[in-house]
């Protein structure tokens, strides 16, 4: 694969060209837009992140609306996930990160190769006062207000250099020193305690604004009757970890963190599309291992709902994180600002 990468990142260069001298142009869609990114392949929390966005605007009274590739998808083109009166879609006709937002935050969503037409259609349907983008810093297409771009700790301090460098070899999909067209950087430890970043890595975040995240673990739900369970219920049980995330080691950390037994795991890859077939292998691991329960995250748990049935005899839970920040007021300070000046452009 190594021949590729050069080949990658003169595509990736040219690309990038053609909007920084503005041959390229984006577009915009009439409405304050905050988009969430990262330079990586998976794995950094921008769902977690686009949460906590769309929970920060609805406090402020700023009527979000989320939009997405929807990745992973059975379906394509612009599709309403969720309107005012609720998600309208399945998880597999909307992607799974894009549905559990609409679900958990009651925000209305939209899905599409093509972010502003997406937009564009959210925002006529639904009146949606604001924008959030969920995984666009490399989708330059449609104008942001806000662009914020989020890399896990464990991959800015991970010792195999070549995991650092372009796709397909390494997890990057862009330079490094692309991390300028960011207006701020947030650095998710995840459920890791804060390390010193190397300055060969950082220098290419100078001048921006930088934030550091961490999960919170709240509690536990009962994916079949929502039934919610606090950690210490969990104490010491051996379960089956199920995950099809593209960093189960963070999922597999915080039940660790919790005391709980993960010696039983069965990894999926990212954005799996469960079946009756995978739902079958997880019974009989269940069964062989005589596990407690089974548990999972609550990226995978929103596909597991409809095989409630063929899962009835098992008890899965799914555990419920909350991203969090050191400088919470500075961050919310600094995109209310980004808002307000684009509103006064506008006004």
């Amino acid at each position: 694969m190594l021949p590729i990468v050069p080949l990658y990142g003169i595509v990736v260069w040219f690309r990038n060209m053609l909007f920084d001298l503005g041959i390229f142009k984006s577009t915009g869609v009439k409405r304050p837009v905050v988009s969430v990114g990262n330079l990586t392949v998976g794995g950094s929390g921008k769902t977690p992140l686009v949460i906590f966005l769309a929970e920060l605007f609805k406090k402020h009274k700023l009527d979000p609306g989320v939009v997405s590739r929807g990745y992973g998808r059975e379906t394509r083109g612009v599709i309403l996930v969720a309107d005012r009166s609720g998600v309208i879609r399945t998880a597999e006709e909307s992607g799974d990160e894009i549905f559990q937002t609409a679900v958990e935050c009651r925000v209305p969503a939209a899905v599409g190769e093509n972010r502003v037409e997406a937009a564009t259609r959210l925002i006529e349907t639904t009146d949606v006062g604001s924008i959030i983008l969920d995984d666009a810093f490399q989708h330059r297409w449609i104008e942001r207000d806000a662009n914020l771009l989020i890399v896990a700790q464990r991959f800015l301090v991970d010792e195999n250099p070549l995991r650092r460098s372009l796709f397909p070899t390494g997890n990057l999909r862009e330079p490094f020193s692309r991390a300028q067209r960011a207006d701020a950087v947030i650095i998710n430890r995840k459920f890791t305690e804060k390390k010193e970043i190397p300055q060969n890595l950082l220098r290419y975040m100078s001048g921006k604004k930088i934030f550091h995240a961490y999960y919170e673990p709240l509690y536990f739900v009962d994916i079949k009757t929502d039934k919610t369970y606090s950690a210490k219920e969990f104490t010491g049980q051996k379960s089956l970890c199920v995950s099809g995330i593209a960093n189960p080691h963070s999922f597999v950390s915080a039940l660790e963190q919790l005391h709980i037994d993960t010696s039983n795991r069965m990894i999926f890859i990212d954005h799996k599309a469960y079946t009756e077939k995978e739902v079958e292998k997880v019974r009989k691991l269940f069964y062989s291992t005589n596990a407690y329960s089974v548990i999972t995250t609550q990226k995978d748990a929103v596909k597991f709902v409809k095989f409630s049935r063929e899962l009835d005899d098992i008890d899965i839970y799914y555990l419920k994180i909350r991203l969090r920040l050191d400088e919470e007021q500075e961050f919310e300070q600094f995109i209310l600002n980004k808002i307000k000046a684009t509103k006064q452009k506008t006004s």
